[in-house]
């Protein structure tokens, strides 16, 4: 349970999430309403939308056309004091000035394209990365409130357990007083009443720590474990229990930027392999130099000569960028099936020992004590076989416990791997 908490605190660190006002009496925090809240709230998920705004601007960017240029030159311009006046006057136009002015429009030959290819790319790359930390927030937040629970179910089935070995130990210390029992046995179960108290104690504190974790998660401004649960493991129900055996992943986001990573490497590798052929700058003048000539008009176009340089660099670099998307893809791929396998294995054996724990050993286990604790009340039975009932119905009702918070946790993760997790449904009255 300890080494579980570390993770979930680690969690909670890492998908951080702005302030959230602390769960009231009358109001215990529900899986619906915590999810809801990290959703809202959640640091990372507001951070993948950003970056996904940002993808869309640059994708507006990539489809707008270059500006034209507009030049204005007036050269001839006399500074001996003579002037530049002409026989048809003084003003502006009529002063022999040389004026141009040009027009020029740069045209790119084969780049336009694959760069709005990379731009599209890299807006669904962003998307798909914004539904994975949509899809993991759900998972990690679940099984932190999984583990809540578990941790406050174990603090009360210890609390329990210790009452009943103090109530053992107060009737022990009646049946010595009547001599029906040794000092030594009276001081066993006293022994045995007062470690139940310490193990009381520290389940209460591992408790409070899962609160503590889950609270974090939720970005809650000053975490202290005071956040009551509305949800138990026994209603919480399993998100599995519809799935059949052999269910099918949906589209898993993570794949999908993946997939979008590698569109985007291969249309910038075009581009860089294109950035070889040279763009054309085409413009247009006017000339107007009176008296010494006409007014004019031309056309022209520019382009630079690769002679020297063929853009063999970036098209290098832009080529083992599309292998090590390539590379990424194969290994997000892989890992995603051994996250189905594993998880569907998980669940299946935590949904088992949970089935067993549920229906067969915790009857049989509080039988024994009910039977135990009767025959030692009436001298039937031996201390020693009262304290071994007593610690095997302890430890078989916390086994069970933890199956549950196993197979309810094993659950979510088999859902999140498969991307068919959604939020808790929210009650209605």
């Amino acid at each position: 349970m300890l080494r579980r908490l570390g993770v979930f605190f680690f969690i909670g660190s890492v998908l951080g999430v702005g302030a959230l006002p602390a769960a009231t009496e009358a109001e215990p925090l529900t899986l619906a309403a915590a999810q809801r809240t990290a959703l809202q709230r959640n640091a990372d998920l507001a951070s993948a939308q950003a970056q996904l705004a940002v993808a869309a601007a640059q994708l507006r960017a990539a489809r707008e056309f270059p500006n034209p240029s507009l030049g204005l030159s007036t050269t001839h311009i006399n500074t001996d004091g003579s002037g530049n006046g002409t026989p048809a006057g003084n003003r502006f136009l009529d002063r022999s000035y040389d004026s141009i002015m040009a027009l020029s429009q740069l045209l790119e030959i084969g780049k336009r394209g694959p760069r709005r290819a990379a731009a599209q790319a890299a807006h669904s790359a962003a998307q798909a990365q914004r539904d994975d930390v949509h899809r993991l927030l759900l998972k990690a937040v679940s099984q932190a409130y999984v583990a809540a629970l578990e941790a406050g179910e174990e603090s009360s089935i210890l609390a329990e357990s210790a009452a009943s070995l103090q109530r053992e130990a107060a009737l022990a210390a009646t049946r010595f007083a009547a001599g029906d029992i040794a000092a030594t046995d009276q001081a066993q179960i006293e022994i045995t009443a007062t470690q139940r108290e310490l193990d009381a104690a520290a389940a209460r504190q591992a408790a409070t720590l899962a609160l503590i974790a889950l609270e974090t998660i939720l970005g809650d401004p000053a975490p202290a474990g005071h956040t009551r649960l509305a949800d138990s493991l026994a209603t919480l129900g399993s998100p599995a229990a519809g799935l059949p055996a052999d269910a099918v992943a949906a589209a898993r986001p993570d794949i999908a930027a993946a997939e979008a990573l590698v569109a985007k490497a291969e249309a910038d590798l075009t581009t860089q392999r294109r950035g070889a052929i040279p763009d054309v700058t085409i413009s247009a003048q006017f000339e107007r130099n009176p008296p010494a000539a006409p007014n004019s008009a031309g056309m022209g176009f520019t382009f630079p000569l690769p002679l020297w340089n063929r853009n063999g660099g970036a098209i290098r670099a832009a080529r083992a960028a599309r292998d090590l998307a390539q590379a990424q893809l194969n290994k997000t791929r892989t890992a995603a099936l051994a996250e189905i396998a594993s998880a569907r294995s998980a669940y299946q054996t935590a949904l088992t020992q949970a089935d067993v724990y549920a229906h067969e050993l915790t009857a049989k286990s509080s039988g024994v004590v009910r039977t135990v604790a009767f025959a030692y009340e009436h001298g039937g039975a031996a201390l020693i076989e009262l304290l071994a009932a007593e610690r095997n119905d302890n430890d078989i009702r916390l086994s069970g416990a933890r199956a549950q918070a196993e197979a309810a946790s094993a659950a979510f993760a088999l859902t999140a791997a498969l991307n068919l997790i959604e939020p808790a449904p929210v009650a209605t009255l």
